[in-house]
């Protein structure tokens, strides 16, 4: 590999980090500030089992996703004072979108969870592990595309460089999904370290 695409692979695996902090912070924050009533207020689908069930409360949602804008709206300001030029410039949609995502994402594969029986806290490999990418990078997108700010991935430059972002995405979000868990469990705050 020459100099120059090994710098690209590095620059898109900095750059996917940097985007997707808004939607990793939240799942974690849920985990710590959660608790009280469950979204599903207890109600259970035709099929018996609960919607959501008792680990998907209106705390840890709004939480969450207030704890994934603050560090968002810290990464903006971080990026503005020390003109970090370099890296993709995220701004209020990107960062909303990015965090209220993550957590739609994750409410979304508990109802699918609970629609095959899986208990709270089962294994779902791959659903575990790409529920909150899917849900913030699909919410980002319509967000963008709604209020007129998809010009916002412009900054990638080309379509290798954003295809080579994508990959690095999908790559490192399952490393820090489940590091971000065996953390959670080594301090008391999971269950289980998936």
């Amino acid at each position: 590999m020459t100099a120059e695409i090994l710098v690209s692979i590095g620059m898109a695996f900095l750059w996917a980090f940097w985007i997707m902090i808004p939607a990793y912070i939240p799942n974690p924050a849920a985990a710590l500030v959660g608790g009280g009533t469950p979204i599903d207020f207890g109600k259970c689908a035709k099929d018996g089992n609960r919607l959501f069930g008792d680990g998907k409360t209106w705390r840890g949602l709004i939480g969450g996703i207030f704890i994934g804008i603050i560090f968002g709206a810290a990464q903006m300001f971080l990026a503005s004072y020390f003109h970090w030029d370099f890296l993709p410039e995220h701004t209020w949609v990107t960062v909303i979108s990015l965090a209220t995502g993550a957590l739609l994402g994750d409410l979304t594969k508990s109802y699918f969870k609970r629609r095959l029986g899986k208990d709270r806290g089962a294994k779902w490999p791959l659903a575990d592990m790409y529920d909150m990418v899917i849900g913030s990078l699909l919410l980002m997108v319509i967000a963008l595309a709604v209020t007129g700010g998809l010009g916002w991935f412009d900054q990638f430059g080309d379509i290798f460089f954003g295809v080579l972002v994508f990959i690095a995405i999908m790559i490192i979000s399952p490393v820090l999904h489940r590091g971000a868990n065996i953390i959670g469990y080594m301090l008391g705050l999971k269950d289980r370290p998936w």
